[in-house]
């Protein structure tokens, strides 16, 4: 959800935890709750602060408190850090927001938690007094960080899948999914496997199977937060990974492939394409044992007729209602995303911006080549479903999928069950 992340889906920052954030924990209501109550009081307050977040791998957080620290001396930030395992991190949120822990003042929000958490009534709307200037951010940042139509997190870090892929094989990456798959002759010619993602029955095949379907035009929820999987364009996505699967151009051991092993297959030359993180490029073209170092090609990934839909990635920064200094929370979160602190990020952490112009910043350009690929990938992407009951859907996805891709169910049953589970999630909560 590792390494520095550009490094990886920010769900967990830093270099081999893999894993994209799986939610543990239960969902909640499904409306937004109502003005008033805890949301409305300390909003002038103003003192210490304690910021939560998962290990600081990447030494970023500790610096920039620092920094903090030396210009509000009556208004310091103590850093609260959590484990590397985002299961435990969401845990230990769930606990402190249930025991209403006015220390937990600032909290490192993945994006998939942001509809569980607002819908409690746990996190801070940030409008009106609390309202934060989002008007130079890339707009995907923002609505992962919104639920309902209203502002929850300041979006902090971002994240979106990339393409890679064997420049001196392919000289020209494929835009589309069907030229992918017909290229697949060339990985075949080379006694090589021609395409692998993260496949294994995890968080990440959440993030793939919601890639293909919404690349499809589908998608996994309608705008109303409703299982929207009977449709022409949802069978068309998971059927290409089906497909493929089938016929080998997603090679049999791709039905194992987290990142990790994924990455590994790629730079082992293994692979003509591979879908992975940012966090690939640093290792790929670093790491003494890569193959693929002077041949490493980024593009976004394919879609119907163009660009895909990349999931996004990344994590936000949530007050707590609870929180008695929210005038110094608040002041806190426009630090966490003024440009100085996002510039530092991407160089210190390998974290993406959520500034846009700061992907065509040719300074940042230099030391991380990536970026205006990644700011493709984050345009067009898509926040896995967003919905209070995000440990049951993830779980619905991952089974079914699986079971799709093997050619355990046919996709249409695969979808249908899928639907029926997320109903039912939903339905009972």
């Amino acid at each position: 959800m590792k390494t520095p992340k550009f490094l990886l889906p920010v769900a967990t920052a830093g270099v081999l935890a893999l894993t994209l954030s799986a939610c543990g924990g239960g969902g909640g209501g499904g409306s937004a709750p109502a003005a008033g109550g805890d949301a409305e009081q300390g909003l002038d307050g103003r003192g210490p602060i304690t910021y939560v977040q998962g290990k600081d791998n990447s030494n970023v957080v500790r610096p920039l408190i620092e920094k903090w620290n030396a210009a509000h001396p009556n208004e310091k930030v103590t850093f609260k850090e959590q484990t590397d395992q985002a299961d435990q991190q969401h845990d230990d949120l769930v606990q402190n927001f249930q025991a209403k822990n006015a220390n937990y003042d600032v909290v490192s929000v993945d994006v998939v938690w942001t509809a569980e958490f607002a819908a409690k009534g746990w996190l801070q709307p940030l409008k009106d007094k609390m309202a934060l200037d989002t008007s130079k951010m890339l707009k995907p940042t923002v609505d992962s960080a919104s639920y309902k139509g209203t502002l929850y997190a300041a979006p902090q870090n971002s994240d979106g899948g990339i393409l890679y892929y064997r420049k001196d094989l392919v000289p020209t990456a494929p835009k589309t999914w069907d030229e992918m798959m017909q290229m697949c002759s060339i990985a075949q010619a080379n006694n090589i496997g021609c395409f692998a993602g993260q496949y294994a029955k995890y968080e990440g095949l959440t993030v793939n199977a919601s890639e293909a379907i919404n690349s499809a035009g589908g998608s996994v929820l309608d705008k109303d937060g409703k299982p929207n999987l009977n449709t022409a364009e949802a069978k068309a996505g998971l059927e290409n990974l089906a497909k493929a699967y089938a016929d080998g151009n997603i090679p049999k051991e791709g039905i194992t492939f987290q990142e990790e092993q994924g990455r590994q297959a790629f730079q082992d030359g293994k692979l003509l394409f591979h879908r992975n993180w940012p966090y690939v490029y640093n290792l790929a073209v670093t790491e003494g044992s890569s193959k693929v170092k002077d041949v490493l090609g980024m593009a976004a990934l394919p879609g119907v007729d163009g660009p895909g839909a990349s999931t996004l990635g990344g994590h936000s920064a949530g007050m707590s209602v609870y929180s008695k200094n929210k005038a110094t929370a608040k002041d806190f979160l426009t630090f966490l995303t003024s440009e100085e602190t996002q510039k530092f990020y991407a160089t210190q952490g390998s974290l993406a911006p959520v500034l846009g112009a700061l992907y065509d910043d040719q300074t940042l350009v230099s030391k991380l080549p990536y970026l205006p690929v990644l700011k493709t990938s984050i345009e067009n992407a898509v926040p896995r479903p967003v919905t209070p009951f995000y440990p049951a859907v993830t779980k619905a996805i991952q089974e079914n999928a699986y079971s799709a891709i093997k050619g355990e169910k046919t996709v249409d049953t695969a979808l249908s069950d899928m639907q029926k589970s997320i109903e039912s999630a939903s339905a009972g909560q």
